[in-house]
């Protein structure tokens, strides 16, 4: 990893010292969000205590003191004569619990050469062998009909003769594809496109690396909601961008603090997940929508819509995207298609003006330079014959049932230690802890009784101690024992 005085610090670490929480508090909170959005992943090697004084404008005696601090939770360690280091897997964690999906290379590998390291885009990916796990809200991979896509694909390798050449069977599958991806996306979310306002790539963090790397330059300012999603905020953060984060609260972000933040910067980005915000599942409100709209006009910032989970909606009236009402072409709209499908299956696009398409084509060209015929080909005829509608209506039934039943074990097992909302979409419930304590501890807890809660689920602030709870890939005795588990490690660390 490049030295640690390259980290863009001043980026992420917000200090107010005219508030009147102490400022080593504010430096511990700030740090510890830092952590678990992915801005400074685990083994990160911070620099001295006095030069990191200078780079955020504090007392060293200051620093010391949260570093102390955060060292006593467990976010730190000082190794003598080495350094600070974010804590690193392996203090942590037993290694026969979990299993970090990290680059393998250090800083001790001799390549006889050298190469830029980010300290941005570690993989904070965790895994596990233990029974019971939650994840942050993914499908469940036994539902997927993998047999009837294998069949569909051998079938068109085994008619796959034309006297066409490879590059036209290209293009005629890709646009045939594309035509009826965007009647689909026309049809299930009220957009009014066509093909040349439509780029498809192999997954949702392609589109989003794609439209970043084409519209943000560094210094630009982006606004993102706080909390948010660690994925995100990492790709936007490799940009150069400087971050400012907006609260969210029951009607979504907070419009009247996003007006006075244009009205002091000229922002570049508003990165949103409108219908179904990462982590805490909120819908922006119909108010606010409209309001971030005009704000978008008013201001001249570009709106980047991200609807990664449209797939799962519970009620018969989804919440429309604003792209389906962006009159002004502010709106820069990715999502994904597919989530229920066998992996390699699954697509991620971006909807926006035709001129902006074009211009990510040409970095597609790069990145993904091939077309997969043969998968465009089944989903096209799976569109068109109406399959995708008939396993999203199956698949939306069940998971329906999951959230219902995980919901009724939620307010049975831990109802006077949690507040949540029941989520009208998704996979996930985001509950917030009625009690204090420290979420390393539970997580500790947790893994000693047999159940894996990721760090990247936890959220923990001055004001705020709540977690992000998949439900999707758990069947109903799961579901019960993963509770059962998780209410003893509560009751054991309180």
């Amino acid at each position: 990893m490049s030295g640690p005085v390259q980290i863009p610090f001043k980026s992420f670490i917000q200090l107010k010292p005219e508030e009147s929480t102490a400022l080593y508090l504010q430096i511990v909170f700030e740090f510890i969000k830092a952590i678990q959005t992915g801005f400074l992943p685990e083994g990160t090697k911070l620099p001295g205590t006095r030069i990191l004084c200078k780079l955020l404008s504090v007392n060293r005696n200051t620093l010391i003191k949260a570093f102390q601090d955060l060292e006593s939770q467990g976010w730190i360690e000082t190794l003598p004569n080495k350094g600070t280091f974010i804590l690193s897997q392996h203090k942590q964690k037993n290694k026969t619990e979990y299993i970090t999906v990290k680059n393998q290379t250090s800083s001790d590998t001799n390549t006889g050469f050298t190469f830029n390291r980010s300290a941005i885009l570690e993989n904070p990916t965790e895994t596990s062998t233990l029974p019971y796990q939650f994840n942050d809200g993914l499908p469940d991979l036994r539902l997927v009909q993998n047999e009837v896509l294998a069949r569909l694909y051998v079938s068109k390798l085994k008619r796959q003769k034309s006297s066409k050449t490879y590059e036209q069977i290209q293009i005629q599958s890709h646009l045939n594809f594309k035509t009826h991806f965007s009647n689909y996306l026309n049809l299930t979310r009220g957009l009014r496109i066509s093909t040349s306002n439509l780029l498809t790539t192999n997954s949702h963090e392609i589109s989003l690396y794609l439209v970043t790397k084409a519209l943000i330059s560094p210094g630009d300012k982006v606004v993102v909601a706080s909390p948010g999603y660690y994925i995100s905020n990492m790709t936007l953060t490799n940009t150069g961008a400087q971050i400012i984060t907006i609260p969210v609260d029951q009607d979504g972000i907070d419009t009247n603090l996003l007006k006075e933040i244009c009205e002091e910067s000229e922002i570049r980005i508003l990165y949103l997940t409108s219908n179904y915000h990462y982590p805490t599942t909120i819908s922006l409100s119909a108010k606010r929508r409209m309001e971030v709209l005009e704000l978008a006009h008013q201001y001249g910032f570009i709106i980047l819509e991200d609807d990664y989970d449209f797939d799962f909606h519970y009620d018969n009236n989804p919440i429309l995207p604003l792209a389906a009402f962006d009159s002004n072409q502010k709106v820069v709209y990715i999502g994904s298609f597919g989530r229920s499908l066998p992996s390699g299956f699954s697509y991620g696009f971006v909807s926006a003006p035709s001129e902006f398409i074009q211009e990510l084509e040409k970095y597609q060209n790069i990145l993904e330079p091939g077309i997969d015929v043969i998968k465009e080909q089944v989903l096209t005829e799976w569109i068109n014959e109406g399959e995708v509608h008939r396993l999203s209506k199956k698949n939306k039934k069940i998971y329906k049932e999951r959230r219902d039943y995980f919901v009724l074990l939620l307010k049975e097992k831990l109802g006077p230690k949690i507040k949540f909302k029941t989520p009208a979409r998704g996979l996930a419930v985001w509950i917030e802890w009625l009690d204090t304590f420290n979420l390393i501890t539970l997580q500790k807890e947790c893994a000693s009784n047999g159940l894996f809660l990721p760090k990247t689920l936890l959220y923990q602030t001055k004001n705020l101690t709540a977690t992000r709870l998949g439900f999707g890939h758990l069947e109903t005795e799961e579901m019960e024992n993963a509770i059962s588990i998780l209410c003893k490690s509560i009751e054991e660390i309180i």
